[in-house]
Order: C-alpha cells, then sequence, then structure tokens
C-alpha cells in the first residue's frame, strides 16, 4: 500500500510537470505553427512514454540509487587511507559522467552538427575526467570543511582565465556540457554521496549545508575538460550544419524501434557503475541484510525500465519536434511568437526535469520541511524561462555575444554567494546542473538550433550551442536571491522579537514570531560571520 500510494504521487508529479508542454505544442499546431502529422503523432506517444517512465524512474531513485549514494559516502568518510578515498573518488565520478545520457546525448548532437570535428568518445572522455576531478575535490571539501563560497569562487576564476584564451565556439559547447553532464543518474547519486558524507562528518553543524555543492562543483570540471581540448586541439573554427530529422526517414514504428536498443544500451551503461560498485561496497563494507538488497536491486531495475522508457518518449518524440517548431517560428516575419514560446518552453520544461524532482525532494527533506518544493520549482520555473528567452534573443541580435550572459552572470552568483547562507549557496549552484536535463538537452536545444537555422548569418555551433550554459547559471541566480529574501525575512524577525521583548515589561510566556522553526539553522544562517 505505501508503494503504491508513493507510485501515485510520483505520477500526479510528473502528470502536472508534462501536459503544459504538451499543451503549449498542440496550441501552436493548431494555431501559427502546423507540424506534419507524423510529428505530431510522435510527439503525443513521446508523451505518453515521458510520462509512464519519469513516474517509474522517480520511484526506482527512491528505492535504489538513494541508499546506495549514501550508503557509499557514508563508508568512504570512515576510509583510513586519503589515497584510497581519492582514488575511489576519482574512479566513482569518471564512469558515473561516462555514463551519463545526457552527456551522451549532448556529444551526439555536437558531433552531428560538426560533422566529427569535435568527436564524441573525445568530449565524453574528457568531461569525465574534469568530472572525476572535481568530484574527489567536492568531497574532499565536505570532509575539510571549506566554504562553498570561497570553492567556488577559485573554480569560477579558473575557467574565466581559460575562457579568455578559448574560442567562441569550444565556450559554448563547454558550458553546455557541464549542465548537460548532471543528468537523470549523475544527480540523485551525487546528492545521496554528498548527504552520506555529510551526515558522517563529526562537526555537524554544517552538515545541512554540506549535502549539496557536490553537483555544482563537479559539473564545473566539465567546463574545464572542454575549455583544456579545445586549446590542446588547437581548433580555431567549428563548422556545422543541421542534421536531417530521423523522423522524416520512415515509419513511427521504425522510429521507436531504431531507438529502442540504442537507448537501452545507453541506460545499461549509466547504471553499470553503479551496480558494480555497489556489489564491492556489499562484499567488502556494507553487508546489508537481504531485504535491502533485494529492495535496491528492485529500486535499480525500475530506474532501468523507467529511464528507456522516458528517453525513448524524449529523444524520438519531443527532440525533433523540437528542431521543427524553432525553424517554423524563426521564420515568420515577427518575432514575438518565437520569443514568447522561448519563454513559454523554459517555464514549463524545467519541471519536467527528472533531477529537478530529485533536488527539490532532498532540499525539503534536508531542511525538515521549512524550505517548500513548490518555492523552488517557482523560482527555477521563472529562471530557466527566462534562460532560454535570452538564448533566443542572443541569436536574432548578432551583437549579442554568450560571454557577454555568463561573465556578468558569474560574476553577480560569486558574489551574491558571500551574502546569503550557505545551504543556499550548494543548492544554488546544484540546481543550476539539475535544470539542465535531458528535456532541456534534447527538447530546448533543438527548438533554438532550429532558430539559429532559419537565421541568415546565425552561427549554428557558436550561437545553437550555448543555451544550457546559460540555463545552468541562471537557476543559480535565482536559488541565491531566495536565499537573499530569506535572510533579509529572518533578520526582520528577528528584530521584530526584539522589540516585542524589549516593550514587555515582566517578559511574556507566549510565543513570539522569533520562535518559529527557522528556514534554514542558525549555524547555517550566521556562518557568513565567522
Amino acid at each position: 500500500m505505501y508503494c503504491l500510494n508513493v507510485l501515485t504521487a510520483k505520477l500526479k508529479e510528473v502528470l502536472a510537470s508534462v501536459l503544459p508542454i504538451t499543451f503549449i505544442v498542440l496550441a501552436l499546431n493548431f494555431t501559427i505553427s502546423p507540424l506534419e502529422s507524423d510529428m505530431i503523432f510522435a510527439f503525443l506517444i513521446g508523451s505518453v512514454l515521458v510520462i509512464v517512465g519519469l513516474t517509474i524512474f522517480l520511484f526506482g531513485i527512491d528505492q535504489g540509487l538513494e541508499p546506495i549514494g549514501q550508503g557509499i559516502g557514508s563508508t568512504m568518510t570512515h576510509s583510513r587511507s586519503f589515497a584510497a578515498l581519492v582514488t575511489i573518488s576519482l574512479i566513482l565520478g569518471f564512469f558515473v559522467s561516462f555514463a551519463e545520457p545526457d552527456l551522451r546525448i549532448l556529444a551526439n548532437q555536437v558531433h552531428a552538427v560538426t560533422s566529427g570535428q569535435f568527436n564524441s568518445l573525445l568530449m565524453v572522455i574528457v568531461v569525465s575526467i574534469g568530472i572525476g576531478v572535481m568530484m574527489t575535490l567536492g568531497m574532499l571539501r565536505i570532509l575539510g570543511g571549506v566554504r562553498l563560497k570561497y570553492v567556488f569562487s577559485a573554480t569560477y576564476g579558473l575557467i574565466f582565465l581559460f575562457s579568455l584564451f578559448s574560442t567562441s565556439d569550444f565556450l559554448a559547447i563547454a558550458f553546455d556540457a557541464s549542465g548537460a553532464t548532471t543528468g537523470a543518474i549523475t544527480v540523485p547519486f551525487m546528492l545521496a554521496l554528498a548527504a552520506g558524507i555529510a551526515s558522517k562528518k563529526k562537526d555537524s553543524t554544517m552538515n545541512e549545508a554540506d549535502s549539496f555543492g557536490l553537483v555544482g562543483i563537479s559539473s564545473a570540471g566539465a567546463i574545464l575538460g572542454v575549455l583544456i581540448t579545445g586549446l590542446i586541439l588547437g581548433v580555431d573554427k567549428l563548422d556545422g550544419a543541421l542534421p536531417e530529422p530521423v523522423i522524416r526517414s520512415g515509419s513511427l514504428l521504425q522510429v521507436y524501434s531504431a531507438q529502442l536498443m540504442h537507448i537501452a544500451w545507453d541506460a545499461f551503461l549509466s547504471l553499470l557503475p553503479i551496480i558494480v560498485m555497489y556489489i564491492l561496497f556489499q562484499v567488502y563494507s556494507f553487508k546489508h541484510k537481504k531485504g535491502k538488497v533485494i529492495d535496491v536491486t528492485r529500486g535499480i531495475i525500475l530506474t532501468f525500465v523507467g529511464l528507456v522508457i522516458f528517453l525513448l518518449g524524449v529523444n524520438s518524440g519531443f527532440m525533433y519536434l523540437g528542431t521543427e517548431l524553432g525553424v517554423q517560428l524563426a521564420g515568420m516575419s515577427s518575432k514575438f511568437p518565437v520569443l514568447l514560446v522561448s519563454l513559454l518552453l523554459g517555464l514549463t520544461t524545467v519541471l519536467a526535469e527528472p533531477a529537478v524532482h530529485v533536488l527539490t525532494q532532498q532540499v525539503e527533506t534536508v531542511t525538515g520541511g521549512s524550505v517548500k518544493r513548490i518555492l523552488v520549482f517557482m523560482f527555477l520555473s521563472v529562471a530557466v524561462g527566462m534562460s532560454i528567452l535570452m538564448s533566443t534573443v542572443r541569436i536574432l541580435v548578432p551583437g549579442i555575444k554568450l560571454w557577454m550572459y555568463l561573465l556578468p552572470g558569474f560574476g553577480l552568483c560569486a558574489i551574491l554567494a558571500f551574502f546569503v547562507p550557505d545551504l543556499f549557496v550548494g543548492m544554488a549552484y546544484d540546481a543550476g546542473g539539475v535544470a539542465s536535463g535531458p528535456m532541456t538537452a534534447t527538447f530546448s536545444l533543438a527548438f533554438v538550433q532550429g532558430i539559429s537555422a532559419s537565421i541568415p548569418g546565425a552561427d549554428i555551433v557558436a550561437e545553437g550551442f550555448g543555451m544550457i550554459s546559460v540555463v545552468a547559471m541562471m537557476p543559480v541566480l535565482a536559488i541565491e536571491l531566495l536565499g537573499a529574501l530569506y535572510q533579509a525575512k529572518l533578520r526582520k524577525a528577528a528584530k521584530t522579537e526584539e522589540a516585542v521583548k524589549t516593550s514587555l515589561s515582566g517578559g511574556s510566556h507566549g510565543k513570539t514570531i522569533g520562535d518559529s522553526e527557522p528556514l534554514v539553522s542558525e549555524s547555517n544562517t550566521d556562518a557568513n560571520s565567522e
């Protein structure tokens, strides 16, 4: 009965997320942007598959991947060998990233658009190396108690330095990779891993804040990996062209059947490193009881099935229709429709991202329900909506370059990190990674590339890519602003409480506004004054 209730709750959550996207596409089809019948049917089938797959996937995450991540994190904190800790972390970070479906989707798109000038396998390898290195540093940060604001300031300072010597093509792809690599598999595992490590620290005053930030730190490794690779390759310009949608070359049955085995193999690769790690830790460390092993195994199977169904719907239905919508809307005489649709797509697609659901659930859990999921969803939705709108404007206005968004944007993120609670800093950078998942890496990116293909003189590589990077940046700003608003609210409540106590002669035994449970623990709120 408990499992049925949880599954029903997940289904309701997914329906509320996916149906708005479906409504927007159908409304456009019957009004200003009619689409081919095959594309509409493929999209509708894809919508059903996304709903079913995402529901099963999220349920499987709760049962399987989260317990594994927490268990490995807790075990690693007890290791007395620093070398063993670093080695395991490097290997784990590399293989989890190497098998991430979202990264493979982006790498294949880069390979196709650039006609193999930036090989997909090379991209996956260099990004995975960067993820492994930065994830290890992120875990050492938790154990060492280094403040997040210092880590992110130093990391993005280094990224800025490499960006000065990089081309616009590799800059766009690098920041896109940082968002795409933190997807449906990587994020749940990293969040659980960080929570497991933080929960075992002797100093528990910052455990809440230390549960977040690992995803954001790790995703920065993807940027560094691609930027350094671009400098080594020494390629001045990547030529690009939009590939022909495969949906036009066969029946719906052929389209879905052709994708199924490839997606199933990618999903299997996504889970294989985690399965191997779990077996090794179970034999030498966990010693989980039989019932727990069965629960975890069932969760892994459900995660695999859900991921296959979800990605099949996204790749075979959503992606090609996104490209066609971008082409049609950008080709209109008025640019208002394409700008409006860009905003609406951003507002809705982020709600269907699997990793967003996982992050918001953990935010509410870690904070004891003080930070409500709906509030985080609202901030992320507005942020991603503005992101895709900004990306469309960048294509329509030739003078706007990607660095004009990223430099001041991430600079402001670094400054705000010194004025908001550490918990919100970690949440913010994690949110930047999870907001750019499979829905963004497929439908939204295809939509923007369709726009760039329709605008005369637009560069499909430099301008068709880069959208995910803006999507990864804006949620950081949004959540940090949420933290700043909370900080101001908490201080106002504290002043009100003090004024009430001062005005009461002889005191009062009743509760004041300050007696309510704070959104963030006092240790986290006042951490910046240390």
